[in-house]
């Protein structure tokens, strides 16, 4: 297997499961040294109260063909952050991809309106979404612009085009993805006099360890969950936006998507990767064609 990012050194900032996992373990199999960041190992856990670990993620990294690295920090402390890069710079001398993808909420209140929302739990989203984000970027770009040809990938839910006309769920998850996207355009802006691209991306409908649960399934099974939600046909794996960042990191001509916002679905149709299967699901034109408009579930030429 060719991996173009051999010598690359790559951090992914929530890197324990889900999105981030799969972005990681994509960047290991490309050849990056991955440092995987998060709150979780085998002797604590956050608050999310989930048997996932970074070590776990680290491991998965090296098996893939790359080099995994965990190490436990909370992006709302700016001095382990600090210490983060610091380590990285000590031990690579370079940072060439940052993934900001900390989420680490577990208190979403669905469909409620900002008066019906519990503040503390709003306030505490709002840091864990955003916060986390921009501590890291303060910390870690000075870093990676040293570099010419850097990555910096804010991942979200929903692209700018859907996100713009759609309610997200709730006050306090709307305004943080909205935030995140935002964050996205004026890293563009920043980082681009130094020779580095900075994209917002989102996945579809991702299947997550946590989703995976919630329908009583597995990866290898998941198709059994359309019989409780049909338009679950249309979900993908966390590999597939890992390969949707794997591919930007090794495109020598990454800055022409400076500022934008992609999707994994969009992606794979520009790269010519797969997701596990060797489909190439696209969720969100399924959303906006299929689901949204109530139509029955039928993924054929969306994946």
């Amino acid at each position: 297997m060719t991996q173009p990012l051999t010598g690359k050194v790559a951090l992914v900032a929530g890197g324990t499961r889900g999105a981030g996992r799969g972005i990681a373990v994509q960047l290991g199999a490309a050849g990056a040294t991955v440092y995987v960041t998060g709150r979780t190992t085998r002797s604590e856990k956050s608050e999310m109260n989930r048997p996932e670990t970074i070590e776990e993620t680290a491991e998965q990294v090296t098996a893939a063909g790359g080099v995994g690295i965990p190490v436990r920090v909370d992006h709302l402390v700016p001095d382990e952050v600090r210490d983060l890069v610091e380590r990285i710079d000590a031990e690579q001398g370079a940072l060439h991809v940052l993934v900001n993808d900390i989420w680490g909420t577990t208190a979403v209140e669905w469909q409620k309106a900002v008066w019906e929302s519990d503040l503390e739990n709003g306030l505490h989203t709002l840091r864990l979404a955003v916060d986390t984000h921009a501590i890291t970027s303060h910390f870690a770009l000075p870093l990676l612009i040293k570099s010419p040809g850097g990555l910096v990938v804010e991942v979200t839910d929903g692209t700018d085009e859907y996100n713009s006309v759609n309610y997200r769920n709730s006050f306090f998850y709307d305004l943080a993805k909205g935030a995140v996207s935002r964050m996205a355009f004026a890293l563009a802006h920043e980082v681009a006099p130094h020779g580095a691209t900075a994209v917002l991306l989102t996945p579809g409908w991702l299947r997550s360890e946590f989703m995976l649960g919630e329908f009583g399934v597995t990866e290898e099974n998941w198709r059994d969950a359309t019989k409780f939600q049909p338009h679950f046909a249309i979900s993908e794996s966390p590999a597939y936006v890992g390969r949707a960042v794997a591919a930007l990191a090794a495109d020598p001509d990454v800055a022409r998507w400076n500022g934008r916002s992609l999707s994994s679905g969009q992606l794979a149709r520009v790269y010519g990767f797969t997701d596990l299967d060797g489909s190439r699901p696209d969720a969100w034109r399924y959303m906006v064609e299929v689901q949204d408009p109530g139509k029955p579930a039928d993924t054929t030429g969306y994946r």
